[in-house]
């Protein structure tokens, strides 16, 4: 049990996970715990000669506390201890990979849940962050002193293009900031991504014209494969529009990096939408 470290004292940099494990009959959770930072760190499923080329110690990761969850019979909170190397710098797709990946197939375990993760200062700033924060979508609007008013259009499925912009012109016209398109809103047969967002953006100039106020729509750039969400995105930059959306679980979070990355180089806001969130942490 070399993964199962009780004595171990945790670093400032380390990642620290906790999971809710259910061994499976018969099992420990000593050394379910082990198993759980093993798998997702440097350890497989026997041993291998490989393992004298490199120092474990140094890189595995470690179960160093274990607690039963209380009025639950065999569940337990297993605290597992990450070191900072074993993951890439700006890599959110690294990181869920050994922590919520192949281990939740393990054998060894009847259920695993991961129930808290802690990130540290170091890891969490080889991250860029939002391409903008609320003070430039601020200063883009032009809007101080009050909370942003904005809507969804509805239906969300449905409308053609010409209507969608139509609805779009009647909100902005009316007193909203913003509009949004949801979660669902690609390139459907009954509204085209690029119809959409020619539409949308006369609605958008128009409503400022009359108003003499600046407004944005969240236009969903998510789409299929990354080189196509970027162009989109590139049409959107081209028609002057001040805002994008990304559904950024379901679009995935390599391309959502990709996105943010082109926003902030481009003067882009970006709305990050969350379709798909419940599925993970829902009870």
């Amino acid at each position: 049990l070399t993964y199962y470290t009780p004595e171990y004292e945790t670093k400032d940099t380390d990642i620290l996970a906790a999971f809710r494990v259910s061994p499976q009959p018969g099992v420990p959770p000593e050394e379910a715990g082990a198993a759980v930072a093993a798998e997702s760190s440097t350890g497989t499923w026997t041993t291998v000669w490989t393992d004298g080329l490199t120092s474990l110690d140094r890189y595995k990761g470690r179960c160093y506390h274990i607690e039963p969850v209380p009025g639950e019979e065999e569940q337990y909170i297993c605290y597992v201890a990450y070191p900072l190397d074993l993951f890439e710098e700006g890599s959110v797709t690294n990181m869920f990979t050994s922590i919520v990946g192949n281990v939740f197939g393990f054998k060894a375990l009847r259920a695993l849940r991961l129930e808290d993760l802690r990130i540290p200062p170091a890891y969490a700033k080889t991250f860029h962050g939002p391409p903008h924060g609320i003070q430039v979508e601020r200063d883009k609007l032009n809007k101080y002193g009050r909370p942003l008013l904005g809507c969804t259009i509805k239906p969300k499925l449905g409308l053609s293009a010409k209507n969608y912009g139509r609805a779009c012109y009647e909100c902005l016209r009316g007193g909203l900031d913003f509009t949004k398109d949801d979660e669902n809103v690609n390139s459907q047969p009954f509204m085209r991504w690029r119809d959409r967002f020619v539409f949308v953006a006369e609605a958008i100039y128009k409503a400022q014209a009359e108003t003499g106020e600046i407004k944005g729509h969240y236009l969903n750039a998510t789409a299929g494969t990354c080189e196509e969400m970027i162009k989109r995105a590139v049409f959107a930059r081209e028609l002057g529009v001040p805002i994008i959306m990304h559904d950024y679980l379901t679009g995935g979070f390599t391309a959502n990096t990709s996105l943010s990355n082109y926003c902030r180089d481009n003067g882009l806001l970006l709305h990050i939408h969350r379709a798909m969130h419940a599925v993970i942490d829902r009870q």
